[in-house]
């Protein structure tokens, strides 16, 4: 029997989580299906080299490329010309909110089922209004386990729509590396203490967080403190205090070589918890507050269940306070042994047996139009009064421009994208994080694929007018 093609697409959220959970499901899907990554991350540069698994990335609106409007159909149709291309029945969608893209490759497409894969720890933002009904356009909602799902009291924690699974991590103990192997690997002292920090910088905030964690690790003796982008602000200005033998290492996926050390600082989101704490890391977590994903209750369970140490994310002199506790050896020690008490994470093996039970199943039912329109009229509503005071202003302007034309000298291109099926990530990290658009194709595309292709981009990214003067002819 063939192998059947499944597609796993996944939002640019914040952070690695979706991107990571997807990574996990693919690898153990390849044994008997041919999975593909889609993905508006930029993360995803890392996936094909190292995995060995094709993939797509797709511009995502935060691009600003395109409107809106236009990008819910580029959207649909990179996604429908993709199933096409590949065969594909089934697509898995890992991310807080659906697109409206993603929801209308479904029903334009008669025999494509759709699976939100649907983290749960929500915090109680604006998206939980249309979680009744974006639940109900999907074949299949599955909830990857959470250590921390004792703690969560948000909108999806009551629902009973989805099928819960183990919790997913690319931290495998089978095919983990050891400590001394994995620090070869990464370039550390086999002798020296090490230490992994990830904390992210951008925001003056975060920023504050990073320095006050790095102080932490102030008078550890011969420490090594690996991050993995340089610790700078916005202006190139170093947020690392001096004294700290700070080495930046590009690794993916990181999981795989965990081991190689003997405490961590990071934030608590999905992948950091289902990561670190399988690998006996004693770590303490220091919760990112943005977004939808509710850290600071995943950070509190971990505290109070002994696995982990949690510093107040609101108070820097407690996260330098709490971090400074990683370099007792008994603490140390207490953490990791207790991190031996928590489950496998086999979670992706049991997504993968259940896309490709339903990519071998007969068509599924399908949800009514109906439904899926009643979401479409929510979604708009959800974008605000500016967004609906924006179109009706542009269809005001387009009937005066009617009576009123512009005299139009010429109408030019706008300017090409850049085409490839690049799969390296030195190759495609550039390329996406360019300026210049980027249209990125899975090897082996055919001709038609192209064709079409470029016909997408071509209604996405149209034409521009050239104009010498508003009078009329």
């Amino acid at each position: 029997m063939e192998k059947p093609t499944i597609i796993l697409a996944t939002s640019n959220g914040v952070g690695m989580g979706h991107l990571a959970r997807a990574s996990a499901i693919a690898l153990a899907l390849k044994e008997y299906a041919n999975p593909i990554i889609v993905s508006m991350a930029g993360g995803i540069a890392e996936i094909p080299e190292f995995m060995g698994i094709r993939c797509e990335y797709i511009p995502g609106r935060d691009r600003m490329w395109m409107t809106r409007d236009k990008w819910d159909v580029y959207l649909r149709d990179r996604l429908l010309a993709l199933v096409d291309e590949t065969g594909a029945r089934v697509m898995s969608f890992d991310g807080v909110v659906p697109y409206p893209g993603v929801i209308a490759a479904k029903f334009s497409h008669p025999k494509l089922a759709l699976v939100w894969v649907r983290r749960g720890l929500w915090q109680k933002k604006p998206q939980r209004f249309v979680l009744g009904l974006q639940s109900k356009m999907m074949d299949y909602i599955v909830e990857p386990g959470d250590f921390a799902r004792s703690y969560d009291f948000g909108p999806t924690a009551t629902r009973k729509d989805s099928r819960l699974t183990a919790s997913v991590s690319l931290f495998q103990k089978e095919t983990a590396l050891q400590r001394d192997e994995a620090r070869k690997v990464l370039g550390l002292d086999l002798h020296r203490p090490a230490v992994l920090v990830q904390l992210g910088t951008g925001d003056s905030d975060v920023n504050e967080k990073m320095t006050a964690a790095l102080s932490g690790l102030l008078g550890w003796k011969d420490l090594q403190v690996i991050l993995t982008k340089q610790p700078l602000d916005k202006d190139g200005k170093s947020l690392a205090p001096e004294g700290l033998d700070i080495r930046v290492v590009r690794h993916f996926p990181l999981a795989r070589v965990l081991r190689a050390f003997d405490a961590s600082v990071c934030a608590t989101g999905y992948n950091g918890v289902h990561e670190l704490l399988p690998a006996g890391v004693p770590t303490v977590f220091v919760s990112n507050i943005r977004g939808t994903d509710d850290q600071e209750a995943r950070a509190r369970w971990c505290h109070d269940m002994g696995f982990a140490l949690r510093a107040n994310q609101a108070d820097l002199d407690e996260i330098t306070r709490t971090v400074r506790k990683l370099q007792d050896t008994s603490v140390r020690n207490r953490l990791h042994a207790k991190c031996e008490e928590l489950p496998d994470p086999t979670g992706g093996a049991e997504i993968a047996k259940i896309l490709y039970q339903l990519a071998v199943q007969e068509e599924s039912v399908r949800p009514s139009w109906l439904s899926y329109k009643r979401l479409h009229i929510q979604v708009q509503l959800n974008r605000g009064l500016r967004h609906l005071a924006y179109k009706v202003l542009r269809r005001l302007a387009l009937i005066y421009r009617f009576f009123n034309p512009y005299l139009v000298v010429q109408k030019i291109r706008a300017e090409q994208p850049i085409w490839g099926s690049q799969n390296t990530a030195s190759e495609l990290h550039p390329l996406i994080k360019s300026e210049q658009r980027f249209e990125h194709l899975i090897t082996g595309a055919s001709e038609e694929y192209k064709r079409r292709r470029e016909e997408i981009a071509d209604a996405a990214y149209g034409e521009k007018l050239e104009v010498i003067n508003t009078r009329k002819s």
